[in-house]
């Protein structure tokens, strides 16, 4: 690092205050310090403009900034919004001119009753802001408020001028996320699953809900499971071409129909004959793709797009078309998802490359795109209404089969740079930076996720609307959901634009407020949450999430001590157990270091390659030896090792113990290389057992690998 980038410490105290890190402790304990070319660019994204030197004309001085930053609060009457933990009394400050009268009252989320601040008894504390004294003077807002979105109003009256108003968001949350169904007295297992890899012979070449309502009966019903964990299903592209990623979506607010299944639209019954056949001739020749070693997402799509077009185009009954009504307007920000559909469809997906006046989600000239393209924006929302309906079945179809949980959905960490959310929440989201993670063990180059993160400040600008909408989105039709990567939730790391993964820095967020959200959704729905806190995690983060009742993750593999397997007996009791995760490859290729091999194919190891192999075979002895002297490993195959090594998990105390699908059927491919893009085939395998060759989820119902393996931990 030279000279010209090291810190500061105005800078340093302009970073602090803003929340942006200027030093580390990375994932082998060692502090890293940060250069001062990263944090004047991640300044920079959350509109904070620093100069580098007098002759830069992009930003002001360290120190203006600095003043800039600490004046903010001053200049406006309310903060930007509040959050409290039920029975907990906050103090609320308020900043009005010298001599001005204000009045503050808390308006409750569902009743029209005001209640009345008071201020507390203390010394009112003043500055002057642009020539005017403003006093800061402190309310209390009272801990007896219910959980609850509220809103607090202020009423500024100042001598001879017409009174002021304004208001900002009061987030009440539960202190705690109950335990729901009866988790607390006996544990949950169940199944990890990358739904679109779970094809049967109906499937349109890609596994969908059809598929996940069956695998959920036959789950519940055969093996004893009480949930199905599935990957993201939020929407991506509209039309083809599709990214193949499920954690880089273009939205994470609405659900990807591409998990359609056409036939079972009400509709279908009522298409016309010539209709009906197109569809079941699109329908075959779609099916002939489930017998294709690559997941053709493209193909899909484009056959049921054609499909689902001919079934938007019967008439709704009157009964249909009054629950259509209801669920668009029951969906904020439905239209809007839709018109930015309709507008990918002829302008392509990358808004950026719009005409200039259709940039801007709020403008004229978007709503009169709307209006003039009413019934295909309407499609959109019809496709919306399909996909609801449809997971909703599914989660029937878990808890008909005698499920406790059901669908478990996973909500990923951010959306695409160019997509439906980065054009209508393009306020919230910071620009020339991009979200990912610092180097650890498994990913030695550190990852960029290509994903602009949500800006801190902008968040509650908005009173964390935007996060709790997706929040809901991901809690609707389900029992749980699981919150990729909730780290983040406290800190992100966060890359500057052009610059490599090791070059970036944390952020922090405001957690209280992001869990607060969380909770309160979470208790509303009666759902289970599940927090990924794997990685590189910062003193204090499990705990706190374990006192709100958030469950962690333990990946059987990660859970080492002095290169020593942990006993399962002493993993938390509040996560999420499992030998493996998405992020590995199944249990059967980790064994025979099929990560080793895949990534020094892809040259992502840094160090000797010899000494990673046997690092990596030390440790899978190490548990290999562990099964074996616990008497688990009753044979030689690898099939045995597979049904050894979740019999050694079973016994874990965690609330939840979940299976990957892949293991049931003893897969060896990884279905994600992290840190890879189109070197390796991510999220494109489809399912396939030890000798490759393709399951269906006919197959896989049908396997004794799933037997085995499913009544070890059931029973255990």
């Amino acid at each position: 690092m030279t000279a010209n980038d090291i810190v500061s410490p105005v800078l340093a105290e302009l970073a602090e205050v803003c929340g942006v890190a200027t030093s580390y402790d990375d994932a082998q304990g060692v502090r890293r310090e940060i250069s001062a070319r990263t944090v004047r660019a991640v300044l920079a994204a959350m509109g904070v403009p620093v100069a580098v030197d007098d002759d830069d004309e992009l930003g002001v001085s360290e120190h203006e900034a600095l003043e800039a930053v600490r004046v903010r609060p001053w200049r406006r009457v309310l903060p930007p919004s509040l959050v409290a933990r039920q029975g907990t009394a906050i103090g609320c400050p308020v900043h009005v001119p010298h001599g001005a009268k204000v009045t503050v009252s808390v308006l409750l989320e569902d009743t029209d009753v005001p209640v009345t601040l008071l201020p507390l008894d203390e010394p009112r504390a003043a500055r002057e802001v642009d020539g005017v004294t403003v006093e800061r003077v402190t309310l209390q807002v009272p801990a007896a408020l219910p959980a609850g979105w509220h809103r607090v109003s202020a009423v500024v009256e100042v001598p001879d001028r017409e009174p002021e108003s304004c208001e900002c968001t009061l987030l009440v949350y539960p202190p705690t996320i109950p335990v729901p169904r009866g988790l607390g007295e006996r544990r949950a297992v169940g199944l990890a699953a990358q739904i679109y890899q779970v094809r049967s012979e109906k499937s349109w070449g890609v596994g969908d809900l059809a598929d996940l309502g069956v695998l959920c009966g036959w789950a519940g019903r055969e093996t004893g499971a009480d949930f199905v964990l599935v990957n993201p299903m939020h929407a991506g592209e509209p039309f083809p071409p599709v990214g193949p990623s499920p954690y880089l979506p273009t939205t994470r607010r609405f659900a990807s129909p591409l998990y359609l299944r056409p036939e079972l639209v009400p509709e279908y019954a009522e298409l016309p004959a010539a209709a009906r056949a197109r569809v079941d001739a699109l329908a075959r020749e779609a099916a002939e793709s489930n017998e294709k070693d690559t997941i053709d997402r493209d193909a899909s799509w484009s056959a049921k797009l054609e499909a689902l077009r001919l079934l938007f185009a019967v008439p709704l009954s009157p009964r249909r078309s009054e629950s259509f009504d209801r669920f668009v307007g029951g969906q904020p920000g439905l239209r809007g998802f839709a018109t930015w559909s309709a507008l990918a469809g002829e302008h392509g997906p990358d808004w950026s490359g719009w005409p200039e006046e259709l940039r801007d989600p709020d403008s004229e000239s978007v709503e009169r795109y709307a209006t003039e393209h009413a019934d295909e924006v309407r499609f959109h929302e019809w496709l919306q209404w399909q996909v609801s309906q449809q997971r909703g079945h599914a989660q029937k179809e878990a808890v008909g089969a005698g499920m406790r949980l059901g669908v478990l959905h996973d909500l990923a960490v951010g959306v695409h740079p160019t997509g439906a959310d980065a054009w209508s929440l393009n306020r919230s989201l910071a620009r020339g930076v991009s979200v990912g993670a610092p180097p650890d063990a498994y990913n030695q180059l550190g990852q960029d996720w290509s994903q602009p993160p949500l800006r801190p400040d902008a968040l509650a600008e908005e009173g964390y609307a935007p996060f709790r909408d997706i929040v809901r989105a991901a809690l609707r039709d389900s029992g749980g959901v699981r919150i990729d990567h909730i780290l983040g939730l406290f800190r992100l790391w966060w890359i500057p634009e052009g610059a490599s993964p090791t070059e970036g820095t944390y952020v922090r967020y405001d957690h209280e407020a992001m869990l607060g959200v969380l909770a309160l959704e979470a208790t509303r729905a009666g759902a289970v949450v599940v927090g990924e806190d794997l990685g590189t995690v910062a003193p204090g983060v499990r705990e706190t999430l374990s006192e709100l009742g958030v469950l962690g993750t333990s990946v059987m593999w990660f859970e080492k001590r002095d290169d020593e397997p942990v006993p399962p007996e002493q993993y938390r009791r509040l996560c999420m157990a499992s030998v493996t995760t998405h992020d590995l490859p199944p249990t059967a290729g980790y064994v025979d270091l099929v990560h080793v091999d895949v990534r020094e194919e892809l040259g992502q190891l840094t160090g000797d390659v010899e000494e990673e192999r046997r690092s990596a075979a030390a440790e899978i002895e190490a548990f290999r030896k562990e099964v074996r002297d616990r008497g688990l490993l009753e044979g030689n195959s690898p099939e045995d090792l597979v049904v050894a090594l979740h019999r050694f998990v079973a016994p874990a105390p965690s609330l939840l113990v979940a299976v990957s699908v892949s293991d049931l059927v003893g897969d060896r491919r990884p279905v994600n290389m992290p840190g890879t893009s189109d070197e390796y085939p991510n999220w494109r395998v489809p399912l396939t057992d030890a000798d490759g060759g393709l399951v269906s989820l006919e197959q896989l119902v049908d396997s004794a690998l799933a037997r085995r393996v499913m009544s070890v931990v059931v029973g255990g």
